[in-house]
């Protein structure tokens, strides 16, 4: 006899059960929505490409965490660890299929081989948008504003973007005559939600050569009570007004004329680990679970797609974290469990009305209704304990009266209230409306 294997999936990553997988469809359709009324239009990258392409413009930690083999051909290949680097070789490949400026959103898993916790897994969900071709503030606040609109799109609208500029960061760490290390320092920085400021310190301190640099890093990245405050005291530590700082003035002045800048507020600790960032970079958090981290973060990468052609691209782009997010909106009990998408089950009640079932089901349908027909005579009890674990709101009833007249009866399956005979229109009409 067969061994059975046992059923189990690696640790780092799940299977979704209906409920689940709905959750993750709606959050994901509300997504794409807010980025197609932005103008931003769908692509797809391969899962697998040449390690090369990935990381060529990666640090150690990230090659830590790549998914990487030989495959059957001798080929050096990589998981994607994330859906930005993949534009990059993708714009690099088609850019005499492509007009610019470029505005794509794709919404895909991705892989990272780092230690599972909650809200982080080793195979996941990012919902990008891009934006190609264009270096202007235009640009950057245009990405800002649709992270802002995603959001708020799907009832998150306690949140704070916070962002900063890596032009003004090096600009000052030139004045302190430290950047060669600049690398290596933005990552320390990033990490100081992390690790605290007493480690960040340290570290900073055996970068620098002596505390006294560090504590002006200190300084530096400790924000403002506005916007305005902090944009003036970087300034003036990084050496006065160059494009870096008039680039968040010009941004700040469009969030305050569309009247979202509370959404909003500078944050010079805000570095982004990855190397590939040249600009604006950006972090968004929940308020009310600031410790689960940063769920949608991005920014400008001036240079990525030259690492595969000679013409300078600029980019601009964000990515919400979907998995994390729904880890964090799960601990703030905002979500709604759904497990299916039906408004209403039309029970089986008799062999000879099979056809008179499916007609009145195709009738609701055209009227709006998502609708079921059970398949089978099964006892009324067996039947309800499918409405009641999909969570199916109606429960239709069509008697031998109504086959004859094209009518039915509703059933609400949470009051227990029942309707006279009503028409297939009539039906509809208050199923959508308690909808």
């Amino acid at each position: 006899m067969d061994t059975i294997i046992q059923p189990r999936v690696l640790k780092g990553f799940r299977d979704f059960l209906p409920a689940s997988e709905i959750e993750r469809a709606d959050l994901t359709e509300k997504i794409t929505a807010v980025y197609r009324s932005f103008g931003f239009v769908p692509i797809d990258t391969p899962v697998l490409e040449y390690a090369e392409i990935l990381l060529r413009k990666s640090n150690g930690e990230t090659e830590k965490q790549v998914f990487r083999f030989q495959d059957n051909g001798g080929r050096d290949v990589a998981l994607r660890f994330d859906l930005t680097v993949p534009f990059a070789r993708f714009t690099a490949e088609h850019k005499n299929e492509l007009y610019f400026p470029f505005k794509r959103y794709h919404i895909a898993k991705v892989w990272r081989g780092e230690k599972p916790q909650a809200g982080r897994y080793r195979e996941f969900v990012q919902c990008d948008v891009d934006t190609v071709g264009s270096d202007s503030a235009a640009s950057d606040f245009e990405i800002l504003n649709v992270m802002r609109e995603a959001f708020f799109a799907i009832g998150v609208k306690n949140i704070t973007i916070r962002i900063n500029h890596r032009g003004v960061f090096n600009r000052f760490l030139a004045s302190l005559g430290i950047s060669e290390k600049s690398e290596d320092i933005l990552r320390a920085v990033d990490k100081l939600a992390k690790v605290g400021k007493e480690t960040v310190a340290g570290e900073l301190a055996s970068l620098c050569g002596d505390a006294a640099r560090a504590e002006k890093i200190l300084l530096y990245i400790e924000p403002c009570a506005s916007f305005e405050e902090t944009l003036t005291k970087i300034e003036s530590m990084a050496g006065g007004v160059a494009d870096d700082t008039q680039r968040l003035r010009d941004i700040y002045e469009m969030m305050s004329a569309v009247g979202i800048e509370k959404t909003y507020a500078l944050d010079p600790s805000i570095t982004r680990g990855l190397d590939y960032y040249t600009g604006i970079v950006y972090e968004t958090f929940l308020n009310d679970l600031p410790a689960i981290g940063s769920v949608c973060s991005g920014g400008r990468y001036d240079n990525l797609a030259g690492l595969y052609m000679k013409e300078k691209v600029p980019g601009v782009g964000t990515s919400i974290g979907l998995d994390r997010l729904i880890a964090g909106l799960h601990e703030l009990g905002v979500l709604q469990e759904k497990s299916s998408y039906i408004d209403a089950e039309i029970f089986y009640l008799n062999v000879a009305h099979a056809a008179a079932y499916q007609k009145a089901a195709n009738a609701l349908r055209a009227n709006g209704v998502a609708v079921e027909v059970f398949p089978d005579a099964k006892k009324i009890h067996a039947q309800y304990a499918l409405t009641d674990a999909k969570k199916i709101a109606w429960g239709i009833f069509i008697k031998e009266a109504d086959v004859a007249d094209g009518t039915m009866q509703l059933k609400n399956l949470f009051t227990r209230e029942t309707t006279d005979a009503l028409t297939p229109s009539q039906a509809a009409q208050m199923i959508l409306a308690k909808k």
